[in-house]
């Protein structure tokens, strides 16, 4: 209770008028001060007229410092610049001190009165110093006080360079946390065992379990500016093993106002753990082809179509058409936008799979672009439900994509998944099909450029894999991954649209754009970091449980089919898949027989048709093995 009343009482802010009041105060008994000093003690009060000076130099010393201003800064954050605007009062009142005492002297309006050359000066100094003294006093009073009744949060800072010194001056300027910078860390043996502000500098290898114990340690912070992901993952690893929390600083261009301070100091995420260096595109020409144009989104209320829908609602769009099956989400997209107030959004909810629906909406909306992200991508449950993945993944993007060539669409961009490569499941192989549709018609058709894009998991999207540890670690575990080794490709939600703008932009049709994703990263490994990062312990907290390779999955994704190799572009992390060859016009008319048979929900009979249009397509821990079998046969 008094603990908590001393720290209100300490951080509310003094009144300007008591401090002016206090300084007032402190600017008198300097006066006294130096007639002490220049009398050695021996005052005449009744000789001097002390009883006028005194409050004529109060009053010259309140009117200076209510005009500069030094009142008002907050004692307790006291710097060099508060320091200055009292020397500025200081000397202020001073002057004006001496020029009403010349004046009086010369015209001599009260003979009694004066104050002695001496004085003045001798009271100057003796009142900056105390002046600026007095306020460096409280200022560590309080960080003594302040420190004494906070926990301390224990530091270190990985990085003693520029950003490790800004990073420093923002933990010290901090009022809200009460952080103590043990030392820095760095790999320059020029830094290492010399001292920054008293701080010392260590080398990593002398930050060990240790060390780590007998200092209390409770936060390593990497300020180091771009710093590679690979390093990062490297240096987080090795701190989570020590039982110190990470923490980052994130880049200069996302300092607020160019300034920064310790709040933006954030936990490592386990996007910045992806093994690689985020993709970054600004492209001029995504905002041109956006610009003034009729943009149609399918799938608009999914992970990536809601966040393709986010990033074109901040060009200036003719029309954004925003289309779903999914009422509520497709509802919270609506209020989302409604609270960002972006003009001209419609949001329909309609089924890619209704070919009279959707030909309704192009016959009255007449898109300039689709951006057909309506997708089924669960791959347990497609395996189960064929008849659904055909239905809107090889159906739905049939009907999309032959509207678009009917109603002379000028781009069509398809979002398709690296596990259409060589697809060992249902929904990899719909994918796969669906692809072969796009590049058959894109070998028919001028009028449209089609564009395919492929790409890996995305972070964070709905029903992957890290929003499912988050809920298991939540539950208290454990964390399920079916297989020790199995990995995947991974990506963010923004990245991975960012490409299917970029890719709305690019070649002249046909193309399938692929993307440098960096090291495949096991999953057993990510699921020790989120517990970690958690602030948790591996397997004494929360354990990993084996369930086994579930229908259809397989150890390793791939991005490039066997025949398909790879031609850059302008941006280095992306690529180009060369097609294989298709017999357009064979696969086109084996692609609507399949449409068309799977009306028969006839489950065996449709996969059997797709392995006939996608021969790479064999089967994994699946009940559709027996058709390969078959098929070798």
């Amino acid at each position: 209770m008094i603990r908590n009343i001393l720290l209100k009482a300490l951080n509310k802010h003094a009144s300007h008028w008591v401090v002016l009041i206090i300084d007032v105060i402190l600017v008198s008994l300097s006066f006294i001060l130096a007639y002490t000093v220049r009398f050695n003690a021996s005052l005449n009060f009744s000789t001097i007229h002390f009883a006028y000076q005194l409050p004529f130099v109060a009053l010259i010393s309140l009117v200076s410092f209510w005009l500069v201003g030094s009142n008002r800064g907050i004692i307790r954050h006291t710097g060099t610049r508060d320091a200055f605007n009292v020397f500025i009062g200081v000397t202020l009142s001073s002057m004006i001190i001496i020029f009403i005492v010349a004046i009086n002297n010369v015209f001599n309006f009260f003979p009694s009165f004066t104050i002695p050359k001496t004085i003045i000066f001798i009271h100057y100094f003796i009142t900056v110093f105390v002046l600026v003294v007095s306020r460096f006093i409280f200022k560590a009073f309080y960080e003594v006080i302040s420190s004494e009744l906070k926990d301390i949060t224990n530091v270190m800072i990985y990085g003693a360079g520029d950003s490790g010194l800004i990073t420093y001056g923002a933990l010290n300027r901090d009022t809200r946390n009460n952080y103590e910078v043990i030392g820095f860390i760095d790999d320059d043996k020029n830094k290492v065992g010399k001292k920054i502000d008293r701080v010392k500098i260590y080398n990593r290898s002398e930050v060990n379990k240790n060390f780590i114990e007998r200092k209390e340690i409770d936060e390593i912070i990497f300020s180091i500016q771009n710093i590679k992901s690979e390093r990062l993952l490297y240096l987080t690893d090795r701190t989570l093993e020590l039982g110190v929390k990470p923490k980052i600083v994130p880049p200069f261009s996302k300092w607020i106002g160019g300034d920064f301070e310790a709040n933006q100091i954030k936990q490592v995420k386990i996007e910045d753990l992806l093994d690689r260096k985020p993709i970054s595109i600004n492209n001029p020409i995504v905002k041109r082809d956006v610009n003034d144009k009729i943009v149609l989104v399918t799938g608009a209320a999914g992970s990536i179509g809601s966040e393709i829908s986010r990033q074109i609602s901040n060009y200036n769009h003719k029309h954004l058409i925003l289309v779903d099956q999914a009422e509520s989400p497709l509802y919270e997209l609506q209020q989302e936008l409604i609270r960002k107030d972006i003009k001209n959004v419609s949001c329909i909810v309609a089924d890619v799979r209704d070919y009279t629906r959707m030909e309704s909406i192009f016959q009255e909306l007449s898109p300039n672009k689709v951006y057909h992200a309506a997708a089924y991508k669960h791959v347990p449950l497609m395996e189960e439900s064929p008849y659904e993945a055909i239905k809107i993944n090889v159906a739905g993007t049939k009907n999309i994509a032959d509207l678009a060539v009917k109603y002379n669409v000028e781009r069509f961009v398809m979002v398709s998944t690296d596990k259409a490569v060589n697809p060992t499941n249902v929904m990899g192989a719909t994918k796969r099909v669906a692809e072969m549709y796009i590049s058959c018609l894109s070998k028919s058709t001028s009028t449209t450029k089609f564009t395919t894009t492929r790409f890996g998991n995305v972070l964070g999207s709905n029903g992957s894999v890290i929003p499912l540890f988050k809920k298991q670690i939540e539950a208290g575990g454990p964390l399920t991954v079916t297989h020790k080794e199995i990995t995947r490709y991974f990506m963010t939600i923004p990245e991975a649209c960012q490409l299917v703008l970029e890719a709305g932009t690019m070649g002249e049709g046909g193309e399938i754009y692929i993307f440098d994703m960096g090291k495949s990263v096991k999953i057993y490994d990510i699921a020790k970091r989120m517990i970690h990062l958690s602030g948790l312990k591996y397997p004494d907290d929360i354990n990993i449980h084996i369930t086994g390779l579930r229908p259809g999955e397989k150890l390793y994704e791939e991005l490039l089919a066997n025949g398909e190799n790879t031609t850059p572009t302008y941006h280095e992390k992306i690529m180009i898949a060369k097609n294989q060859k298709i017999k357009a016009d064979e696969i086109k008319t084996k692609i609507e027989f399949l449409c068309i048979e799977n009306n028969k929900n006839n489950n065996s009979l449709s996969v059997k048709l797709i392995k006939g249009i996608v021969p790479e397509y064999i089967s994994n821990n699946s009940i559709y093995e027996e058709l390969d079998v078959k098929t070798l046969n």
